[in-house]
């Protein structure tokens, strides 16, 4: 039995079962080092040693999250929930409930997309603006599942698809890997090839909103967490917002100057903690204050933190057992003069790498080593080979436990504890974008 299979099932099968993904995902590592081989002890280290992988990563998610509690206290996202209840009106109609309801997801998703081109900041605004509307959201009885799915439309479609911001590293990286590979292609080229399969996800995306997820769902109006019913309320106040608008520009600036979330964030908690300890007339933050209100912000997203630790040692796992290779190479025989039967069995291949390693980025250069020679000796056009590698390496992204593409969102609905991860997440994602994505790239492999 193939390792990398074995691996990723029982982490699949566990997390479906309500086993916590961290440990999901370590059972899994164990299972396929067991089964590539290796003793019990020498996949613990292998595991070990891919921890710190993503702990760059999760440090910045953990800043991230206390800038997000810092930036409530502005009434920054008190003005914003006030401006959408007063726009959805409580006593509106249904009709006119239902099209804002369907306005703000497809705003959400918006959103999302701008911040993988427009302004790359990845998942960053998600603890600032979604938190703040779960209250509208319930008021409009929106199913999360369908923000969920928007949420995650928007972290991973434009990216795949137009060459700026995360999308010029992800381009980057199918050329310069499939040039190692030996094919030389055009990066110009990817957006063309990848057409199909992003109107496969926006599909799903429509299909989430208006029909699997229109229903009303209820959920319970909570607080965010037990500390903020304790902490000190702010009244909105001009000041107040300017400040928290000032350092949400000073952190995407630094970042997208830098190229460093952690120095971005770290800007954006200088600017507020000047603010609130030093200049903020009304009432001063003692330095006791101020721990505790970073710190409860790190527990909103420390939660992303571990996983993505813990995927990194996963992944590590999988890389050193050998199987990726066994895992293309045994199908391989069944190929020849079958290929439309070799296009969907390198994208399953792609699904079920990316699944256990929770990263487009990183799964593309394990694809591309193996696909190119392999779909190049099966008469594949250039166009198909960047089409069947970018649609493999995207892939198990929207659906995988271990993803940000799934955490993020994930950290946002689930701030007052009503939103699943695995049911509400990354079920619905991996349904309406992973079905499609097989679908049009399969599609796109046959047609270019």
């Amino acid at each position: 039995m193939n390792a990398v299979i074995v691996a990723v099932l029982v982490m699949i099968i566990l997390s479906l079962s309500r086993v916590h993904v961290v440990l999901a995902l370590l059972f899994g590592a164990i299972a396929g080092g067991l089964t590539a081989g290796m003793s019990l002890t020498e996949t613990i280290e292998i595991f070990s040693a891919g921890l710190g992988t993503n702990a760059e990563i999760a440090l910045s998610y953990g800043l991230l999250g206390a800038f997000a509690i810092a930036v409530s206290f502005t009434g920054l996202p008190d003005l914003m929930v006030r401006a959408a209840v007063k726009l959805v009106g409580r006593e509106g109609e249904a009709r006119r409930k239902s099209l804002t309801k369907v306005l703000m997801l497809f705003i959400i998703a918006l959103i999302a997309c701008f911040s993988q081109n427009l302004v790359p900041v990845h998942i960053a605004f998600i603890p600032l603006l979604i938190p703040p509307l779960l209250k509208v959201f319930n008021e409009l009885a929106v199913d999360r599942r369908a923000a969920a799915t928007a949420l995650t439309f928007g972290l991973k479609a434009p990216y795949i698809l137009i060459p700026a911001g995360y999308g010029l590293i992800f381009h980057g990286t199918i050329a310069e890997n499939m040039e190692a590979s030996g094919m030389a292609i055009n990066p110009s080229d990817i957006p063309f090839a990848m057409i199909l399969p992003v109107t496969g996800m926006l599909l799903g995306l429509v299909f989430a909103v208006l029909f699997s997820y229109r229903k009303p769902r209820k959920y319970a109006d909570k607080e965010l967490t037990a500390e903020n019913e304790q902490a000190p309320q702010r009244p909105v106040s001009t000041a107040g917002v300017l400040v928290g608008l000032g350092a949400i520009t000073a952190v995407l600036v630094a970042q997208v100057t830098s190229g460093s979330m952690i120095l971005g964030v770290f800007t954006g908690l200088v600017i507020l903690y000047v603010y609130f300890g030093v200049l903020h007339v009304t009432k001063k933050f003692t330095l006791q204050e101020a721990d505790e209100l970073l710190t409860n912000g790190m527990k909103m997203l420390a939660f992303i933190g571990f996983v993505m630790i813990t995927a990194g040692g996963f992944a590590e796992v999988i890389r050193e057992s050998g199987h990726v290779d066994l895992l293309v190479e045994g199908a391989s025989g069944w190929f020849e003069g079958r290929t439309g039967l070799a296009a969907i069995a390198m994208l399953l291949i792609g699904l079920f790498i990316t699944m256990g390693i929770g990263s487009s980025f990183a799964t593309v250069p394990i694809l591309a080593a193996i696909f190119v020679p392999l779909a190049a000796s099966l008469g594949f056009s250039e166009m198909a080979v960047i089409a069947l590698i970018g649609t493999a390496g995207a892939l198990g992204d929207a659906g995988s436990p271990a993803s940000d593409s799934t955490l993020g969102p994930t950290a946002g609905l689930n701030a007052d504890g009503q939103h699943n991860h695995i049911w509400d997440t990354v079920v619905p994602t991996f349904l309406h974008f992973n079905i499609p994505l097989l679908i049009l790239g399969w599609a796109a492999a046959m047609l270019l």
